[in-house]
């Protein structure tokens, strides 16, 4: 299975941009780049479930049990490089 993690991850950062943007003037971004983190890691999740669920019981129901781990495991990697980047927003100086 292919996935579009690419354009998950430009989707992401797109959302992030604001976020960042904000940075300077409160720590509220740290908040909603924490949100959107969140927001990114259940799209991954429920993508993960609703493959797993298409495939249940069929001949590939193997295949899609691994293809979402691997999409359950990009969305939580995407989500921690998301939440890395907002602690760093944190420690920045503003």
């Amino acid at each position: 299975m292919t996935t579009n993690r690419p354009i998950r991850l430009a989707a992401a950062a797109a959302l992030l941009a604001p976020a960042l943007a904000l940075a300077a003037c409160d720590s509220s971004a740290e908040n909603q780049t924490e949100e959107i983190a969140e927001a990114v890691d259940k799209s991954y999740e429920a993508e993960a479930d609703l493959l797993e669920a298409a495939e249940e019981g069929g001949p590939n129901e193997a295949a899609a049990e691994s293809s979402a781990d691997v999409l359950r495991a990009e969305g939580e990697q995407v989500k921690d490089d998301l939440e890395d980047a907002a602690d760093e927003l944190d420690a920045a100086p503003q």
